[in-house]
């Protein structure tokens, strides 16, 4: 029995013996490194191209609600919703341009769904409005409601991507601007794309140099294709009418909610 054992003991250690030795190498350590930090790559961009968007975005329309009750309740409705609403022609009021990343209005576009309501500012420069706000505003472009072109900028992709769906805009579709004073409709006319160096879409009449507007337009541009800046979409739209806060929220505001 005791050698029955110990003979069982000596083979078991002959073979552990025999077994080839796993051996640490500075490839397979940096194979390692590598598939990790390609696992970490991959997290990041489903974050920021997905669940990141999704956060962003419901963040810009919170922000942008908040801004609406906010005015709302500063500047109350002298409307009584009782009475039929009597369309009449109310002259814009023209806001005075806005600083670098200062708030100022909340853009709402039914196409885009009822929770639709990004944020404002001035400037549109990355780091200080478009990642962080939402809707930029070109500096030295007409403001809303006022004749020329009121030019904005937003992502298609990314930090909430804001002008996602901007080529799913159809002719006729309202395009609402709200600031304190009330909200200024617009509507989508035509689509275009165009190169990055083109900046004649922003003139006062876009891409007509030297004519003087007698209209006021809308113009929103984004990178186009996705996630690439090779060329850049550009929406145009009409303005249509001013519809003041104290005669409350128009119809274009709810048209067709998609």
């Amino acid at each position: 029995m005791h050698a029955l054992a110990g003979g069982t003991g000596d083979a078991a250690t002959r073979g552990a013996s025999a077994r080839p030795r796993r051996r640490t190498t500075v490839v397979g350590v940096l194979g390692e490194l590598l598939i990790t930090a390609g696992v970490i790559v991959l997290l990041y961009v489903v974050w920021q191209l997905w669940v990141g968007d999704l956060i962003y975005g419901a963040e810009r329309n919170a922000t942008g609600q908040q801004l609406s009750q906010e005015w709302a309740q500063a500047y109350p409705s002298t409307n009584d919703p009782d009475e039929p609403e009597q369309p009449t022609a109310v002259d814009p009021v023209i806001r005075p341009e806005p600083s670098d990343a200062e708030r100022f209005g909340v853009m709402h576009i039914p196409r885009f769904g009822s929770d639709y309501a990004v944020p404002m500012a001035g400037g549109v420069s990355r780091a200080r409005t478009l990642d962080p706000i939402g809707i930029g505003h070109y500096p030295g472009t007409s403001m809303p409601g006022e004749p020329g072109n009121f030019a904005v900028a937003a992502h298609r992709t990314t930090w909430g991507k804001p002008f996602n769906r901007i080529a799913e805009l159809r002719v006729g579709d309202p395009i609402v601007v709200e600031t304190p004073d009330g909200w200024y409709t617009y509507r989508f006319r035509t689509l275009e794309y165009v190169r990055p160096d083109q900046v004649d879409v922003l003139l006062p009449v876009p891409q007509q140099t030297d004519v003087p507007a007698g209209t006021a337009y809308i113009t929103m541009t984004s990178c186009s294709p996705m996630y690439s800046m090779t060329e850049r979409i550009v929406a145009y739209g009409v303005f249509e009418s001013f519809t003041p806060r104290s005669a409350g929220a128009p119809a274009s505001l709810t048209e067709g909610n998609a």
